[in-house]
């Protein structure tokens, strides 16, 4: 069958944009050719710095004959309505179908040829292309990245025919702009394509240009004893860059190596676009570096080299001065900078921030075996670098500027090191820091930032998210999982609640006294107590009683939206690793925070659920809720103790009154030591006697007195097995 290949060439595309554009591209043309019916064998899209190319295989050389039912309006319907149908139809009244007293049209229509079609479909792409910034040029209206050049386009070995915006469709495409032959290059098909190409110095596939920028590039550095430091960031965007890469080994000054590794990659990838290169025998990074040209010179690249080492001599000494210029400053004096930095018009200056971090860092460093004094020091200099010139030079290096600058202030290793990864981790992909001090300042940073807006109201809507909290609040698990961390986080709302709740508004003394005695009377938390007391003699009793009451249910509120937003990540990080969505659900129903024993419910009870036991008590359980429900409704639910030993009582009631008691004090000692797969083997016991019951009892008694005692016993069913989840909210 036919091939379509499409090309549209153009000046240099912005690497950042190429691969979305070669999606895009496929979405589009695929998305109108499979309306018009049209079907094929394979589609493959191609982005470089100089075209977009698209080849789809096995496509027909015309669409299908097409045949649609349209339903109209009943038979009956006015005059008007059965009017307005024919026109859109086109069709007369004798031409409708009749069916049930409803009127249809069938509506029939021949196929076209596929060049009609992919004439149209090439214009309507080409002008709604969704470029994230896109150009004019000329004296055209056409818009696109960079001005077109060319639009290539052959069905079946011959041209489209079409035009747009003065550019004719043709089978021209060109090489390389420097190393290619400089003449039009008139193709035949897209193998013909491709294979002028190579000729003329372009490799189409951006796989092709990494692999042979990683291989030359390894080549290079292994000639003369180095290795490459991997950056695959950088080398999906070099490979946008050249459509001939060609790696070149340079040298630079060693003195430059006095800089930090992370300084001296920084400045080589951000402003060069250089890779780095260590020394396989040495720790750190050796005087040199990789720089991938888009020529292949005749002296072996040696001039380019040269002037690109004195090109990042300049970058690197502006580096330099920074970093000499920063220890001359220091921390005092970027942190008194931090109170002239706002962080949210609602919650204040970036020193503020810092004062809710110290505080909440301290207040959980105990808890998870660190030193408080340290971590308070460290959360103090967590944010100094953010004012540090080499930060805002490199906004990518903050956090890690300020633990080079506190160890060289004297600082210990853990503070330093807490100041370097409190940001920690900022993606799924990143590592997440283990050290004792490092881990309650992060968390620290993360609660805040999360408590704080959803005290103000700028909660994630949707795909948007605009202050991370999603993230934030999946950097909270990680740490609590990974670090295996026992500890409640609704403990650590209510200071960034009192703050944000009180703040611009923060001359009103009393506001944030009874927010504190509101907060403290809600959570028991000391630092509110403490907050309370020192200003207590601020408010008369009756006026303190009146604040908590307008004061406290909003702070609870704000506490249970938080929680509810963590239990929405678990949910997603769980369902990433296997687990269902509403088992976690089941789970966070019983109004836990803490996530370490979160997750080792849900993974027990996964387990259960996945045994015969487990599915055939579920629906025990749903039965036995079902019937509940009904009575509740009625507002009858009988309670109190189960009888047994009553007259003429089945021996099955009797049997799972028993075995409800025992799985009860096993299923409370089991979740006393945390014995989860304890507690589920425990309701498995329940199983037999549950089915035997509902197969041998009759719950809804003509006797009261039978139908009352087989209520409550069922009423227990539902209570000890509510102890271990909410069965109520798991699928099945």
């Amino acid at each position: 069958m036919p091939q379509l290949l499409l090309e549209i060439f153009s000046e240099e595309i912005p690497a950042r944009m190429q691969q979305g554009a070669a999606r895009d591209l496929e979405r589009m043309v695929s998305d109108r050719l499979k309306a018009a019916g049209l079907t094929w064998e394979a589609l493959t899209t191609y982005a470089g710095p100089r075209r977009l190319t698209l080849v789809i295989d096995g496509l027909p050389a015309a669409t299908p004959d097409r045949e649609e039912e349209v339903k109209g309006p009943r038979a009956s319907a006015p005059e008007q309505a059965l009017e307005g149908f024919l026109r859109k139809t086109g069709l007369t009244r004798d031409q409708l179908t009749e069916r049930d007293g409803v009127l249809f049209a069938v509506l029939s229509s021949k196929g076209r040829a596929t060049t009609d079609l992919v004439a149209e479909t090439v214009d309507q792409v080409v002008r709604t292309f969704p470029w994230p910034k896109s150009m004019r040029w000329g004296s055209g209206t056409l818009r696109w990245v960079r001005p077109i050049k060319r639009i290539l386009c052959l069905f079946d070995g011959k041209v489209v025919p079409f035009e747009i915006d003065g550019i004719s469709s043709d089978a021209i495409t060109e090489g390389h702009r420097f190393l290619g032959s400089g003449q039009p290059l008139k193709v035949s098909d897209f193998v013909d394509y491709r294979t002028q190409l190579e000729k003329n110095f372009v490799l189409l596939d951006v796989a092709d240009r990494k692999l042979r920028i990683l291989e030359q590039a390894k080549a290079a550095c292994a000639a003369r004893g180095l290795a490459l430091v991997d950056d695959d960031g950088l080398l999906d965007e070099v490979a946008g860059l050249a459509e001939w890469p060609t790696p070149i080994l340079g040298d630079m000054d060693p003195q430059f190596l006095a800089l930090p590794p992370e300084v001296v990659r920084l400045s080589m990838k951000v402003h060069q676009k250089y890779f780095a290169v260590r020394d396989p025998s040495k720790d750190g990074l050796a005087p040199n570096f990789l720089v991938v040209a888009n020529v292949e010179a005749t002296d072996g690249g040696k001039a380019l080299a040269a002037g690109n080492s004195r090109v990042l001599s300049a970058r690197l000494n502006d580096a330099r001065f920074f970093w000499d210029e920063d220890q001359k400053v220091g921390f005092d004096a970027w942190n008194a900078k931090l109170s002239g930095v706002t962080f949210h018009a609602k919650l204040g200056t970036l020193a503020e921030r810092v004062e809710r971090i110290a505080a909440l860092a301290r207040e959980i460093a105990p808890l998870v075996g660190a030193d408080a004094d340290e971590a308070e020091t460290a959360a103090r200099l967590s944010k100094a670098d953010l004012l540090s010139g080499m930060v805002s030079e490199f906004p990518e290096l903050q956090g890690i500027m300020g633990g080079y600058y506190a160890r060289l202030a004297g600082h210990s290793d853990a503070i330093a090191d807490a100041v370097r990864d409190h940001y920690k981790p900022q993606g799924p992909a990143d590592t997440v820091p283990t050290a004792l001090v490092t881990v309650a300042v992060a968390l620290a940073d993360k609660l805040d930032t999360l408590v704080g807006f959803f005290a103000i109201d700028e909660k994630p809507t949707g795909s948007k998210d605009p202050f991370a909290l999603r993230r934030a609040a999946l950097g909270v698990i990680r740490l609590v999982l990974e670090n295996d961390l026992r500890l409640s986080l609704i403990r650590f709302m209510p200071a960034t609640i009192a703050h944000a709740l009180t703040y611009p508004d923060r001359e009103n003394a009393e506001q944030a006294v009874t927010l504190a005695l509101a907060l403290r009377d809600q959570f028991g938390i000391p630092s509110a107590q403490v907050a309370a007391e020192e200003s207590l003699a601020l408010l008369s009793p009756s006026r303190a009683s009146e604040m908590v009451a307008q004061t406290s249910d909003k702070a609870f509120s704000i506490a249970m939206e938080v929680s509810t937003f963590f239990a929405d990540r678990l949910t997603v990080l769980l369902r990433d690793k296997g687990q269902r969505h509403d088992l976690v659900a089941a789970v966070f129903a019983l109004g836990d925070d803490d996530l370490v024993r979160i997750v080792r419910r849900v993974e027990a009870l996964a387990a259960f659920l996945a045994t015969d036991d487990g599915a055939n008590l579920l629906a025990g359980y749903k039965r036995a809720s079902n019937i509940l429900r009904a009575e509740e409704k009625k507002g009858s639910l009988p309670t109190g103790m189960v009888q047994t030993g009553l007259h003429n009582q089945p021996e099955a009631e009797t049997t799972l009154a028993f075995a409800v008691g025992a799985a009860r004090t096993a299923v409370e000692a089991a979740l006393e030591t945390e014995d989860f797969a304890a507690a589920m083997t425990a309701l498995a016991r329940l199983r037999a006697p549950v089915d035997r019951f509902f197969d041998d009892v009759l719950v809804n008694s003509d006797i009261p007195a039978e139908r009352a005692n087989r209520l409550k016993l069922l009423g227990q069913v539902r209570d000890v097995m509510g102890q271990v989840a909410d069965f109520g909210q798991i699928a099945g």
